[in-house]
C-alpha cells in the first residue's frame, strides 16, 4: 500500500512538471528498489516520458497516445474531415465523412416555389453585407460546412449541441463557437394558458365518448371561435357568395368585369402591394384569432430595415395558422417587434384566382409564391426602390410537408429543398429560420405510416394536381373531440438568427458550394433553436426533429 501511494504521489508530480526523463530518472521515479545491474542498462534502449495521462495516470511512452473514446465532431482548420457520431437510439443523427462537393445534388424543389425558376430571373438592385458579417459567416462555414444529412435515418443536432457536447467542452476538449450562445431565454405563456383550459376540459360533460363545452363559456372566447371559424370557412363563403351573385342577372354588369379582373390581374405577383391594408391587419378580430390558441411570437435577434430577409416557415402543418397570425396580421405585434420591416406571407398562386377570397388574402399583404413575385418584393419599393425593408415568408415545406403534420411530432422536408436559398442569393436576401413549436398539433389526421395505401392515394394526388388532400379532424364548435375546427394548443413561433447572405448579380452564375453551404448552415440554425427551446414550448413532445426527403 505504501508503495502504491509513493508511485502515484511521484506519478502525479511527473504528470505537473511534464518533463523529459530518461532510461534511469524513470527507474528511479518509478521503481527505485527494482533498477536493474548497472551492466543491463547500457544495453536497454533508452525510454522518454513525453506526458502522463490526466485520466488515467497512465505515463505515455516514446510519444504513444492512449486509447481514448474519439470527440463527437472531428474538424480540422479547413473544416473537411466532417463529423462522426456513433449510431445510438433512434433520433439520433448519423453524419457521414464527407465534404460540401460530395453532397450528392438535390431534388429540384422548394415547397411551392420552383426550383428551376430560381437559377434564370433578372435582379434589379440589392445591397451587400459588410465586409465584417462575411468574414464571421465565413468562419462559421468553416465548423460546420460539412453537416451532411444522412436521407436514411431521422436528423438530429450534432452531439456538440447536446447536452453531452456541452459537459465535454465544460470540461475543455474544445472551445464553443461564440455564434452558438446567442439565443435568449423565452418564456411559455401560452402554454400555461393552454393548460389551465385542458384541467378545465376534463371535467366537461361526456356523451359517447364525446367531451361537450359547458354552457357558461366567456363570451370573448365565443368570439374566439368565431373568428377563426370565419377565417377556416373563407374559401367557402367567398365562393358561396360569388355565385349567388352570379345567380341574379342584375349584378351581372358587376360581376363579369370583377371576373375578368380576378383571372387577368398581376396584384399578387407585381410586388407593389397595392392592395395591402393595415388597418385591416390590425382589427381587433385577429387578436382573437391569435388568442384563440393562443399564438404568441418570439423575437431572438434584431432585424436592421436596412436589409431584405427570407424567412422560412417550419413546420407547414395543415394550414399553417401560425403563420397567417403572425406574418399575415399585426395581432401578434410584429411591426412592434421587427420596426421598418415589411413583411408578405406568400402562398399559392392559384388562391389569387379565387373569386372574393383573393380580396381577402390580398388585403392582409399576401403575395403569391411564384419566383416573380418573390423577385418583385425583394427588388422593388422598399426604402430606397430596390426592396431594402422588404421581407417574405415561404413555408418551405409545402403541401408535402402537410402530409407528415401529426400531433408530438416535427417533420421537416428540408433536406432537398435548395430553391429559396438561391432566390436569396439572387436577390441578396438574408434567410431568418423560423420555427413554430406546436404548430402540428391543431389537427389530428390520417397517419402516413399506419395507412399507406391513403398515404400513397394523397402522394398521386400531389403529384398529379399540385395540392394535397389530408384526411384531418380536430374540434367543434360545442365539443372539444369532433369536427373541423383547430384545437386550442398553443403555437410559439420563433423568429431565429438571421444568416447573412451576398448578392449574386444577374451576370454571376450561382456557385453549388456557396448553394450548399447557405443550405446546411440554415439546418444547422433551425437545429439549434430546436435543442434550444423544445424543452421550453413542446416538453411531452413524442419525438424529436426530423429532416425528411420527399
Amino acid at each position: 500500500m505504501g508503495k502504491s501511494r509513493s508511485m502515484r504521489r511521484k506519478a502525479a508530480r511527473a504528470r505537473k512538471a511534464c518533463v523529459v526523463l530518461g532510461d534511469d530518472q524513470l527507474q528511479q521515479q518509478l521503481s527505485p528498489s527494482k533498477q536493474p545491474p548497472d551492466d543491463t542498462k547500457s544495453a536497454q534502449p533508452v525510454v522518454t516520458i513525453q506526458s502522463v495521462d490526466i485520466e488515467t495516470d497512465v505515463p505515455l511512452i516514446n510519444g504513444d497516445t492512449p486509447p481514448r473514446e474519439e470527440p463527437d465532431v472531428l474538424l480540422d482548420e479547413a473544416g473537411v474531415n466532417g463529423t462522426r457520431t456513433p449510431t445510438s437510439a433512434s433520433g439520433d443523427t448519423h453524419f457521414d465523412r464527407l465534404s460540401v462537393t460530395q453532397v450528392p445534388e438535390l431534388a429540384e424543389s422548394t415547397g411551392d416555389v420552383a426550383e428551376k425558376e430560381a437559377d434564370d430571373f433578372s435582379v434589379a438592385g440589392g445591397y451587400e453585407p459588410d465586409s465584417e458579417s462575411m468574414q464571421d459567416h465565413h468562419d462559421f462555414r468553416h465548423r460546420y460546412q460539412n453537416h451532411h444529412l444522412d436521407r436514411e435515418r431521422p436528423q438530429r443536432l450534432p452531439n456538440d449541441f447536446t447536452q453531452d457536447g456541452l459537459r465535454k467542452r465544460k470540461r475543455g476538449s474544445r472551445p464553443r463557437d461564440p455564434r452558438l450562445s446567442e439565443y435568449p431565454p423565452l418564456d411559455n405563456e401560452a402554454g400555461r394558458k393552454a393548460r389551465a383550459r385542458e384541467r378545465q376540459r376534463a371535467n366537461a360533460h361526456r356523451a359517447g365518448g364525446i367531451r361537450f363545452a359547458p354552457w357558461n363559456i366567456p363570451f370573448r372566447r365565443r368570439l374566439q371561435i368565431v373568428v377563426v371559424m370565419f377565417h377556416c370557412l373563407s374559401i367557402a363563403l367567398g365562393v358561396s357568395i360569388f355565385f349567388f351573385l352570379c345567380a341574379i342577372p342584375l349584378f351581372w354588369p358587376i360581376v363579369i368585369p370583377y371576373l375578368i379582373n380576378t383571372l387577368t390581374s398581376k396584384a399578387a405577383t407585381d410586388g407593389t402591394l397595392r392592395s395591402r391594408s393595415e388597418r385591416f391587419r390590425r382589427l381587433r378580430l385577429w387578436k382573437l384569432f391569435a388568442d384563440y390558441f393562443p399564438i404568441r411570437l418570439h423575437k431572438t435577434h434584431d432585424l436592421v430595415p436596412t436589409r431584405k430577409y427570407i424567412f422560412g416557415y417550419h413546420p407547414h402543418g395543415i394550414i399553417s395558422h401560425g403563420a397567417f397570425a403572425a406574418f399575415a396580421t399585426d395581432a401578434l405585434g410584429f411591426s412592434t417587434m421587427f420596426p421598418g420591416i415589411t413583411n408578405s406571407l406568400l402562398t399559392l398562386d392559384s388562391n389569387f384566382r379565387i373569386p372574393i377570397y383573393r380580396d381577402y388574402i390580398l388585403a392582409f399583404g399576401i403575395q403569391s409564391v411564384s419566383r416573380e413575385s418573390i423577385v418583385n418584393l425583394l427588388t422593388k419599393g422598399g426604402l430606397n426602390g430596390e426592396g431594402m425593408g422588404r421581407a417574405v415568408t415561404i413555408v418551405v415545406g409545402g403541401a408535402r410537408e402537410s402530409l407528415e403534420a401529426e400531433p408530438g411530432t416535427t417533420r421537416l422536408i428540408l433536406a432537398q429543398r435548395r430553391g429559396f436559398v438561391k432566390l436569396a442569393l439572387r436577390t441578396g436576401a438574408d434567410l431568418v429560420p423560423v420555427l413554430a413549436f406546436g404548430e402540428n398539433d391543431l389537427y389530428d389526421q390520417v397517419s402516413p405510416r399506419r395507412h399507406p395505401r391513403i398515404h400513397r392515394l394523397q402522394m398521386w394526388v400531389l403529384k398529379t394536381l399540385k395540392f394535397t388532400l389530408p384526411f384531418l379532424h380536430g374540434r367543434g364548435l360545442f365539443n372539444y373531440d369532433v369536427g373541423l375546427m383547430p384545437y386550442r394548443a398553443p403555437v410559439n413561433v420563433v423568429v431565429g438568427r438571421p444568416i447573412p447572405v451576398r448578392q449574386v448579380r444577374e451576370n454571376e452564375v450561382l456557385d453549388d458550394e456557396e448553394v450548399a453551404r447557405l443550405h446546411e448552415e440554415y439546418i444547422v440554425e433551425l437545429m439549434h433553436m430546436w435543442e434550444t427551446y423544445k424543452d421550453v414550448f413542446v416538453p411531452e413532445r413524442k419525438e424529436e426533429l426530423k429532416l425528411l426527403d420527399w
